[in-house]
């Protein structure tokens, strides 16, 4: 098998019906993984899943709430009923909620947390099985440069992602002898729906963004491709704990 080559994995994708998670799944499929779409909104996922199914992969659409336990375990169940196996997990659907931490709400700080963070530990731990079964497996958990740095304006989403990157070094402690690696990106400042919302909500984002980043330029989603598929293939079969930023060289300039 090639390094890169996917041809018989299955990858299932959490908010892979855009952003991030599509251009990682997208790059996914075009190395030969089969998809799970998931997430809330079922015309969204199918939609997104016919677009990959035109680069000749199997695709599937599992919904649901990933702050729901039950739902979650339920996803990866109907993943792996629809497509025969789960070989990857992508950890990547995640919300925000933009305020200070003295006014935000003890409801609001749970929700996000439970959104990104409890969610991949529970979807997690329900593909393990799978991918002990298999003799392999890969956890690919989606952090942020907040998980290097504080966020004044998101205290919960940033306390999410520095806890995404712990969890990530502990499931690849605990599973290591599993042949199961479990690593984290941590995106920089990508053009998604959320950060669109951002720019909106927080006075002069933009142009901290793009002062700060030496590339001088917003990521987009496809700028996750290749990490997805490295970090899923056997390139990478030496690889566990690691969060790598992909951030345009953000994280390295003071």
């Amino acid at each position: 098998m090639s390094l890169f080559d996917l041809t018989g994995r299955v990858a299932l994708v959490t908010g892979g019906n855009g952003g991030i998670g599509l251009g990682m799944a997208r790059g996914m499929a075009e190395a030969g993984a089969a998809i799970a779409v998931a997430g809330r909104n079922t015309a969204k996922s199918e939609a997104a899943a016919a677009d990959l199914a035109k680069l000749g992969v199997k695709t599937a659409v599992v919904t649901g709430d990933v702050a729901e336990e039950a739902q979650c375990r339920r996803m990866v169940e109907e993943a792996v009923s629809k497509l025969g196996r789960l070989d990857i997990l992508v950890n990547n659907a995640g919300m925000n909620i933009r305020k200070p931490p003295q006014d935000l709400a003890p409801a609001e700080w749970k929700q996000v947390i439970d959104t990104n963070l409890t969610s991949a530990f529970v979807l997690s731990q329900a593909a393990y099985p799978a991918m002990k079964e298999a003799g392999r497996g890969k956890v690919i958990n989606i952090g942020s440069m907040t998980s290097i740095f504080g966020a004044s304006f998101a205290p919960a989403y940033s306390t999410s992602k520095g806890g995404i990157v712990q969890l990530t070094r502990s499931l690849a402690m605990a599973w290591a002898k599993d042949n199961i690696q479990a690593n984290a990106v941590l995106p920089g400042w990508i053009d998604t729906d959320l950060t669109r919302a951002g720019r909106e909500q927080v006075k002069g984002l933009n142009a901290m963004v793009l002062m700060r980043t030496p590339m001088g330029r917003w990521g987009v989603p496809a700028d996750l491709a290749g990490i997805a598929v490295f970090l899923a293939a056997p390139a990478s079969d030496f690889i566990t704990g690691a969060a790598i930023p992909v951030d345009g060289g953000y994280a390295s300039q003071i």
